[in-house]
């Protein structure tokens, strides 16, 4: 059964966290001033600023940050600082019976991924794919439309990307309507086998990825696709795919083919082009709200991923 979380209001006290790995100092306290510039209180995580290898901290440290900020009744929201490694270790390990009992808006993107499809799956929850403090909003050349997507947790409205926002290209033709899953191919592929393996069945799937080579992109999808992963969703998104092109071999399919060949073959609609994911800008969507998506007219619509009632 699908929750969606409480709209924001100036004066909610809002939280940051790193549950993957630390994230950079001062694009962090960039990052926090624009929350405290939309009219939030922000607090952070004792682990954000530990270092245990690549991680923000142990697991335990990390799994402790999520279960406080989420059991905390004044905190509306939770905010990844930003991704690197380490979602999938602590999954197992998350108590998703507390987070069912305290419905909030959950945000982040990259390793993040993990951590939505648990979640979205385990409870219920919509939560938000989208641009995270540190690694996209504390940048200088930060695009304004990725500050935007954030307006969307404080007011409901569909979210409506279309053709006018970057040129949407058509892969397979067709409509389709499903609740939206997805997210980073590489983390999407690493659930498989898991307690926690990515539905997508009657679902609206998307996929992006950054610094992956066309052979590495090709393998993923083959995965996915021997899973019935494509096979089993109502549609497809390409989202953003930065930095995918060959490196290290002198002959190489191109990412279109490879994008192309394997999702092309599965008769889904399928629409590509869309600045999700590791791209600038990086256009938020809810995970979870219903979607529905159109080859023929180049568009994509979600529901509003928020209540309307507003916190208490």
């Amino acid at each position: 059964m699908m929750m969606k979380p409480s709209k924001l209001k100036k004066g909610d006290k809002v939280a940051v966290i790193a549950p993957a790995s630390p994230p950079k100092s001062e694009p962090l306290k960039k990052g926090i001033r624009f929350l405290e510039e939309l009219g939030l209180k922000v607090m952070v995580g004792n682990s954000v600023h530990k270092k245990y290898g690549y991680l923000a901290g142990n697991d335990t440290e990390r799994i402790e940050d999520i279960h406080k900020m989420f059991s905390d009744q004044d905190v509306k929201a939770i905010f990844c600082a930003c991704g690197g490694f380490g979602t999938g270790r602590i999954v197992s390990r998350l108590n998703f019976e507390l987070i069912r009992q305290n419905p909030k808006i959950f945000w982040g993107y990259s390793d993040i991924t993990f951590l939505h499809t648990a979640i979205h799956q385990q409870t219920g929850l919509v939560t938000f794919h989208g641009p995270m403090l540190s690694s996209d909003i504390g940048l200088e050349d930060v695009h304004e439309a990725s500050k935007e997507s954030f307006r969307q947790l404080f007011q409901t409205g569909d979210i409506d990307y279309t053709h006018d926002i970057t040129k949407l290209e058509t892969v397979s033709e067709g409509i389709a309507t499903g609740p939206v899953i997805g997210g980073n191919l590489t983390l999407l592929v690493s659930t498989l086998g898991t307690p926690f393996e990515v539905n997508t069945k009657g679902k609206i799937f998307f996929i992006e990825d950054i610094d992956e080579e066309p052979y590495q992109i090709d393998r993923m999808l083959n995965q996915l696709k021997m899973a019935n992963k494509f096979k089993d969703a109502s549609g497809i998104i390409i989202g953003d795919f930065k930095n995918c092109e060959p490196q290290k071999r002198e002959r190489s399919l191109t990412l279109e083919e490879v994008l192309t060949e394997h999702i092309a073959s599965t008769g889904k609609p399928a629409l590509k082009g869309f600045n999700i994911g590791h791209s600038s800008p990086n256009i938020a969507i809810p995970v979870g709200s219903i979607g529905t998506m159109n080859t023929f007219e180049h568009s994509f619509k979600i529901e509003s991923g928020i209540s309307e009632g507003e916190n208490e």
